[in-house]
């Protein structure tokens, strides 16, 4: 389990895709955060009860259980409405943004994440 440094906070990053999830965890590792990374929607929820992040940040486009169902279950645990959950997806209409909302995502952002867009969602109180 990664050790949080200064300001930063628990973060399980969730991407099926090994690189992206090891490239994504870096950077939040680079900027103080404790952050863990999963590449199996399977393996989300077990992950998030063990780990108890402030924020996932969770692709949708994930094969065997989509994002939006791994949300769904993330929600209906115990504390599951205390995490920040955050879509990260290639998909970026205004539909994929109305339907990230309703499976439950506090936030929706397109790939590639644009910086200032990170800095901003990881400076919320």
């Amino acid at each position: 389990m990664s050790e949080v440094q200064g300001n930063g906070r628990r973060v399980l990053v969730v991407d099926d895709d090994p690189d992206t999830a090891l490239m994504f965890a870096e950077l939040l590792k680079q900027l103080g955060h404790a952050v863990d990374y999963v590449t199996s929607s399977q393996a989300v929820v077990d992950v998030a009860k063990r780990l108890r992040p402030w924020l996932v940040f969770l692709d949708i486009g994930m094969p065997n259980m989509d994002g939006y169902e791994v949300a769904g279950r993330l929600r209906d645990q115990p504390d599951g409405n205390d995490i920040l959950l955050v879509a990260v997806t290639g998909w970026g209409q205004p539909d994929d943004r109305l339907r990230s909302r309703t499976a439950g995502f506090d936030h929706h952002m397109v790939k590639p994440v644009e910086p200032d867009d990170l800095q901003r969602l990881l400076a919320q109180p």
